[in-house]
């Protein structure tokens, strides 16, 4: 079955390779195997037990002005007999010009295919409050764009749907987690002054290999396709020591290098770090990003904490 699996994600990765896009807006993560619920509502845990949370800060191309910082918390736990749900917050900001908020409920599906594995269908909703802050914005042209001349306030609900397949030791998940289109600025007088939020489509999977009982080999990817834009694709490779410190190193294609590392500092708690090193020209103008994420397991109800460790 795993292999079958891994036959059509490779063939979903060429389908998403042709599609074309206006932009790429969705926040980025290096550390996405531990942020998966942001990005998939179809995300599952199969653990009755806990409830995991999770808090991830990211500061993109530092040193370069208005560089983008992104803030995000989520809380995932089972709800029922094979229902999931949880709740995501994503804060991305543009030097102290734009921001944009996504507050989001996740509900998910669970159905068993086999003894072992099971696939999830998801289904978030939420809005996203998107501000402008245009004032002492310094224009490099004479006469200033119109799309710049009023500041912005605006609220949009939004809806996303995803799928996920997984067992103990495999994961692929395809999702959606923004249906609607969001004109944020306007067509004026016949001036273009648009712009908008368009779908984004994620394609993530991963594997452990238990090389032995003290290490395990943990491969992923991610690809993001968007309208008008070129797909991006992040491969990553990490390895896990006595189920507590973990190592890695990342590829994000024609765009950066990356080096991860986590540590479980006591069993519910884990604490991550991600640096990027840019490989395009806009690292002629940035010492590059970082990434902290901090992952909390709470045992429900008096039951404790399950010491199995989450490999995602």
């Amino acid at each position: 079955m795993t292999k079958h699996i891994l036959k059509y994600t490779f063939i979903l990765i060429l389908i998403l390779s042709g599609m074309a896009s206006y932009s790429q807006q969705d926040a980025q993560f290096t550390q996405y195997m531990y942020n998966m619920s942001v990005i998939n509502p179809g995300y599952a845990t199969d653990n009755p037990n806990l409830i995991n949370l999770g808090v991830l800060y990211r500061a993109q191309w530092v040193g370069s002005v208005g560089g983008p910082t992104t803030g995000s918390f989520f809380a995932h736990g089972v709800l029922g007999r094979r229902m999931e749900g949880g709740i995501s917050i994503v804060h991305d900001q543009i030097g102290d010009v734009v921001k944009e908020t996504n507050v989001f409920a996740d509900f998910a599906y669970a159905i068993p295919v086999n003894e072992n594995s099971k696939i999830s269908f998801g289904v978030k909703a939420g809005a996203t409050f998107f501000s402008t802050d245009f004032n002492g914005f310094v224009y490099s042209d004479p006469l200033p764009d119109r799309a710049f001349e009023n500041n912005l306030n605006r609220t949009f609900p939004n809806i996303g749907i995803g799928a996920f397949y997984f067992n103990d030791q495999f994961y692929l998940g395809l999702s959606v987690p923004n249906l609607l289109k969001s004109e944020h600025l306007d067509n004026d007088s016949g001036i273009v002054t648009s712009g908008s939020e368009e779908m984004h489509f994620f394609l993530t999977s991963g594997y452990v290999f238990n090389l032995n009982d003290n290490l395990k080999l943990k491969p992923a990817f991610m690809a993001k396709a968007v309208t008008g834009a070129p797909i991006s694709l992040d491969i990553t490779t990490n390895v896990l020591i006595n189920d507590k410190f973990e190592l890695g190193v990342g590829y994000r294609f024609d765009d950066s290098v990356s080096a991860l590392a986590n540590f479980r500092i006591i069993d519910p708690l884990r604490v991550g770090y991600a640096y990027d090193y840019t490989l395009s020209n806009l690292g002629r103008f940035n010492s590059g990003s970082h990434e902290i994420i901090i992952l909390f397991d709470i045992g429900k109800l008096g039951n404790g904490y399950d010491k199995s460790p989450r490999f995602f």
